[in-house]
């Protein structure tokens, strides 16, 4: 599946800075990947667990690839439909 032209118009009416929108979006597919590795991190250690390190990622079998949907596709649909939410971090004086 694959990411669809996106209206700059539809995306000023999520924010009214681009660059703004773009970062939320950045951040959002580095979260949905860092998950995603996580998860195979965990599933692989699951029988080899020593010291509750998990820090080699095992290789796999080409032929037992399964495509999942782009992290950067999920993180623009996410924005587009208006899940995601953010805001300046409050600074404490």
């Amino acid at each position: 599946m694959g990411l669809k032209p996106l209206s700059i118009q539809k995306m000023e009416d999520r924010t009214d800075d681009i660059y703004e929108a773009v970062v939320v979006m950045s951040k959002r597919a580095k979260q949905v990947l860092d998950s995603r590795i996580m998860e195979k991190m965990m599933d692989a250690a699951i029988e080899d667990v020593e010291m509750g390190v998990y820090d080699q990622v095992v290789d796999e079998n080409p032929e037992d690839y399964v495509e999942s949907e782009k992290a950067t596709t999920i993180a623009v649909n996410d924005f587009m439909d208006g899940k995601l939410e953010w805001g300046e971090p409050e600074v404490e004086s």
